[in-house]
C-alpha cells in the first residue's frame, strides 16, 4: 500500500501542535482546575461515601448498598420523600398557571406598566432566608397579617406553622411567592408571538380562549418546557423555605421538621442526616437518589415534548 502523508494536528499552522495545546489548557485552566475540585472530585466521593458508614469523625467502613436498602425501611425518608412530591405536583402547576396568567395582565398596555413589572419582580431579588423570616411573621396566627385579612373577609384564620395539615401549604405559598420570574419570562415569550397570527386568527372568528389555544400555547411550549424543567428540579431541591419556616427561633433548633414532619422535604431531611446526625455515608447515599429521581423526570419530561412542544415544522 502506498505510503499516506502524516496528518498534522497542529491547531495553528505557524504553531507546533504541543505549544499551541499547552496554550489552550493554559487558558482553560481556571475552569478545568474548578471543576475538578468542586464539582468532579465531590461528585465522586459522594458516591464513594454513599456506600460507607462515614460520621466525618471517623474513617469510612465500606458498607455496599446497606444506606440504599436502609431507605426502604426509613419512615422519615418517605415522609420526607412524599411532602417533596407533594409540593413538586402542586407547585409547578399552581407557577406556571400564575406565572401565565400574570404575564398576560402585565402585556396589557396600561398606565404605569414598567412599575407593575418591578414590583412583580421584587420578591425574586428578596433573599430566600429574608423572605422566609418574614413570612413567618405574616402567617403567625396570632398577629400575622395573613390572617388579619382572612379576619376581614369572616374567613376562619388557620394555624399556618402549627397545625400539621397547613405546614406544607405553607411552604408552598412561600415558593409561589417568587414566581414574578417566571412571570416575566412568559412575558417575554408573549411579545415573540406574531401579531399577524393574532390577526388572522380574529378575522376567522376565534375568540381570546381559541387565539390562546391555537396561538398562544404553541409558540411559548419550548419556553413552557423550560419553564417546567427549572421549576421541577427548584421544587425536587427545595431547602430554604421549609428550613426557615420549621425552625424554631426560640431555642434556635434546626431539626425542627414543622409540625407533623409537614416540613419536612427531601433536602432538609438530607441536610440533617448529612450536618446534625453525622450520617454522612446515609446523606450521600439521598443525593445519588435524589439526582436519580431528577434526571429520570427530567428525561421523560424531554420525551414527551415531542408531543406538545411546536418548534414550527410540520409533524408527520
Amino acid at each position: 500500500m502506498p505510503n499516506r502523508p502524516k496528518r498534522s494536528f497542529r491547531l495553528r499552522p505557524d504553531l507546533p501542535g504541543g505549544r499551541a495545546l499547552f496554550k489552550g489548557l493554559a487558558f482553560a485552566s481556571p475552569f478545568l482546575i474548578g471543576f475538578a475540585v468542586f464539582f468532579a472530585w465531590p461528585i465522586l466521593a459522594s458516591g464513594y461515601y454513599s456506600l460507607t458508614d462515614f460520621s466525618l469523625f471517623q474513617p469510612p467502613k465500606f458498607v455496599g448498598l446497606a444506606n440504599y436498602q436502609r431507605m426502604l425501611i426509613d419512615a422519615k425518608f418517605w415522609k420526607s420523600l412524599y411532602n417533596t412530591l407533594f409540593l413538586t405536583v402542586t407547585g409547578v402547576p399552581l407557577s406556571l398557571a400564575i406565572a401565565l396568567a400574570g404575564a398576560h395582565v402585565l402585556n396589557l398596555p396600561v398606565r404605569g406598566q414598567p412599575l407593575f413589572r418591578a414590583l412583580v419582580y421584587l420578591p425574586t431579588i428578596i433573599p430566600v432566608v429574608a423572605g422566609g423570616f418574614l413570612w413567618r411573621w405574616l402567617l403567625n396566627a396570632q398577629y400575622g397579617f395573613v390572617n388579619e385579612i382572612l379576619r376581614w373577609f369572616s374567613i376562619p384564620q388557620p394555624n399556618w406553622l402549627v397545625e400539621p395539615a397547613w405546614g406544607s401549604i405553607s411552604v408552598l405559598l412561600v415558593s409561589l411567592w417568587t414566581v414574578g420570574g417566571t412571570m416575566l419570562i412568559y412575558l417575554a415569550a408573549l411579545k415573540d408571538v406574531p401579531q399577524d397570527l393574532y390577526e388572522a386568527a380574529a378575522i376567522d372568528g376565534a375568540g381570546p380562549w381559541r387565539r390562546f389555544v391555537y396561538v398562544t400555547w404553541p409558540t411559548i411550549s419550548s419556553v413552557t418546557l423550560f419553564q417546567i424543567v427549572v421549576l421541577l428540579i427548584a421544587y425536587l431541591q427545595i431547602f430554604t423555605q421549609p428550613f426557615v419556616l420549621a425552625k424554631d427561633p426560640g431555642i434556635g433548633s434546626s431539626t425542627s421538621s414543622g409540625p407533623g414532619d409537614s416540613m419536612l422535604t427531601y433536602s432538609v431531611y438530607l441536610f440533617q442526616n448529612a450536618f446534625l446526625f453525622l450520617k454522612m455515608g446515609y446523606a450521600s447515599a439521598m443525593a445519588w437518589m435524589l439526582l436519580v429521581v431528577t434526571l429520570a423526570v427530567t428525561l421523560v419530561l424531554l420525551w414527551s415534548s415531542r408531543f406538545w412542544v411546536h418548534n414550527g415544522r410540520a409533524r408527520d
